[in-house]
């Protein structure tokens, strides 16, 4: 007989939501179980620096900030496992999931906190650079540049948001775009092209990163494959993704109603899903904030959620 391991609380993913979820599920007696995923720790263990998260005056080490808060789930008894969840079934309750080495579980509750990933270009030199110089979060990061001067890539919204938050802070805001044109709203087109610190550089495309001891500019190319091509060096103190992201819920997608990019849809200030029991926090569910007090918030509402409906359920 096949061996399946019965949970109350599964959360899957970790960083601030996964980790808040299971501080609080822990704290309410759900004996949480939480896979921690490809990325354990999530996007900030890629960021040198946090700054913006409250209780830290000094800042904090991304990776430490994470350390932490994992410790803290675990001395309220939260089972925090290495690991992926690689299938669900999630057409009844108890939900069941497995695990990438074939372990099979019933859940009654699950939390999904799996984030999302910024979409990079591609290049060698960005993972080089990554935290030291490169970025794909303007509001993260953005502070470290004041009065220095950076360069978003795109030419969506995101972009424009990117580059208009940054404009607040840097002197001088490259925007590279491979089109001739915006691809953004009208509104977010005329915000980033009346701001004088913000100059488009349009139909160039980045090739590749320099720098010692962090980034120091962009190799570029203007018209790239036109008789007009024209490569050369911009100088920058910084170089930010502005190309979006991809939230991680491929596998859930059969299930759970998610929009057209895929970011789980829930309702509104709520972490509740469509289907009863299962909850989702974080960035998956965020395509407007993504920071991580804003994650560790709905993973808190996530558990909250998850306490009230087996209460409800008497289970």
């Amino acid at each position: 007989m096949e061996n399946i391991e019965r949970v109350r609380c599964l959360i899957i993913g970790s960083g601030p939501a996964g980790y808040t979820a299971a501080i609080y599920a822990s704290r309410a007696s759900l004996k949480p179980v939480e896979y921690c995923g490809l990325q354990p720790g999530g996007q900030l263990t890629q960021t040198t620096d946090v700054e913006n998260f409250p209780g830290y005056p000094e800042g904090i080490d991304g990776n430490q900030m994470m350390l932490d808060l994992r410790a803290q789930a675990e001395r309220f008894g939260a089972d925090i496992r290495d690991g992926l969840i690689t299938d669900v079934d999630f057409s009844c309750s108890p939900y069941k999931l497995t695990t990438d080495d074939g372990h099979k579980i019933e859940a009654d509750t699950v939390i999904l906190a799996t984030g999302a990933s910024a979409k990079y270009l591609g290049l060698e030199d960005e993972e080089k650079y990554k935290g030291e110089g490169v970025s794909a979060c303007a509001t993260c990061d953005g502070f470290f540049y004041r009065k220095k001067t950076v360069a978003v890539v795109g030419g969506g919204d995101t972009a424009c948001e990117e580059a208009l938050y940054l404009a607040g802070l840097a002197s001088k805001v490259y925007m590279i775009v491979r089109k001739p044109f915006l691809r953004a709203s009208d509104v977010m087109k005329h915000r980033v092209e009346e701001n004088q610190k913000i100059e488009i550089l349009y139909e160039h495309n980045t090739l590749g990163l320099y720098g010692e001891n962090g980034l120091q500019g962009a190799h570029l190319v203007f018209r790239k494959g036109e008789k007009d091509e024209r490569k050369y060096d911009l100088p920058l103190d910084g170089f930010f993704l502005g190309i979006g992201h991809k939230p991680n819920s491929d596998i859930f997608k059969k299930w759970l109603d998610t929009d057209e990019i895929g970011y789980i849809k829930t309702i509104p200030g709520r972490p509740i899903t469509n289907l009863p029991g299962i909850f989702a926090a974080g960035d998956v569910a965020d395509p407007h904030y993504r920071q991580a007090i804003t994650a560790a918030a709905s993973g808190c509402q996530a558990a909250l959620e998850a306490k009230n409906y087996l209460l409800e359920k008497g289970l």
